[in-house]
This record gives structure tokens, sequence and C-alpha cells, in this order.
């Protein structure tokens, strides 16, 4: 399958979070209860920061969108606008890691290398602008995924909320160097 990609703009947002929606809907009911799906929300979602920064890419099949997914330079590890706990500084090159952000691949289109895309043209990216290494927060159902594109488990980041409800998130990193 050949798919083709381009950076998002600010124009992109819809069709952004409904494909993030749907993804969510879709595919985290396989690896998470349906509360923990439902908690989910909190920690994904759009970060138009990303749209604004230029780097936050829509990989498409032809005209129909079927994966996104980005990279920061600032040191916020996931989340949507709306989370909790964001910061939005600039992550120094030489002594912080650049972020894999927001993968979302349409239910139709798994398994079909959009994620490895996404990770690869993130990771190039990464790489011009002199960062040694590039973390993510990994959830269910991408880590095998991250662990066969070479990255490592540094620490499981996942809490508890006061509901008693915790979604997994694991802090994965890779050396680019």
């Amino acid at each position: 399958m050949t798919f083709t990609h381009k950076i998002a703009t600010t124009e992109d947002a819809p069709a952004i979070k409904a494909l993030m929606a749907l993804s969510m809907a879709k595919l985290l009911p396989d690896v998470l209860s349906p509360t923990q799906v439902e908690k989910s929300e909190e920690s994904m979602g759009l970060d138009t920061q990303l749209l604004d920064d230029g780097t936050y890419f829509l990989v498409l099949d032809g005209n129909k969108l079927v994966g996104c997914g980005g990279w920061s330079r600032r040191r916020t590890l996931f989340g949507g606008n709306h989370t909790v706990g964001r910061d939005e500084n600039l992550a120094d090159p030489k002594t912080e890691s650049a972020k894999i952000r927001a993968m979302y691949t349409h239910p139709d289109h798994t398994r079909q290398g959009i994620g490895r895309l996404i990770l690869s043209l993130g990771e190039g990216a990464v790489r011009a602008e002199g960062f040694r290494t590039i973390e993510l927060g990994a959830t269910a159902s991408g880590i095998l995924l991250y662990e066969k594109c070479g990255y490592t488990l540094i620490e499981d980041i996942t809490t508890v909320g006061e509901d008693g409800v915790s979604v997994p998130i694991l802090l994965m990193r890779k050396d680019l160097y």
C-alpha cells in the first residue's frame, strides 16, 4: 500500500479530531476496559501546538485521512489541549529528548505501515533539529510497534485517578545516534 503524507495545518483540525475519536472508539476496546477507554480521553486528543509548530503529519490514502501523528520539540510528553500538566517550554536538544506525539490510525488501515511511517518522519525531523534522543508515552495499543522500532521502556508512568481508574502509559525512549 502506498500512502502520501503532508504537514497538518489548523484547517485540518476537524478531520484530525474525527480520526482520533474513531480510532479511540474502535481500537482501544481491544486493549482497555470500557471504563479505561472513557478515562483515556483525559490524556489523549489533539494538541493544537503541534499544528502551530508544523510538526504534525497526516497520512493519506488518496484523499482519505488514514493516520496522523507527529513530534514535538516541547517538553509535554502526551495529551491534548485539555490535558492537565502540560509544559509548553522548548526542550534543549543537547540535554533533553524530543517527543513523538498523538499517533492515531484509522481502524480500517491498521498494520499497514502507517505507524512506522509516522515514526520515521518524526525521527528524521528530530535528527535534523539536533536531538539525540526521542521519547513517547506509549499506550497499550502502541507498545509492540514502538518496541519493534527500537524504543525501550524507561518507566511506567501510569497514574490512578481519584476514581480508581488507570490508563496504562509507559515512558519509552530511543537513541537516535
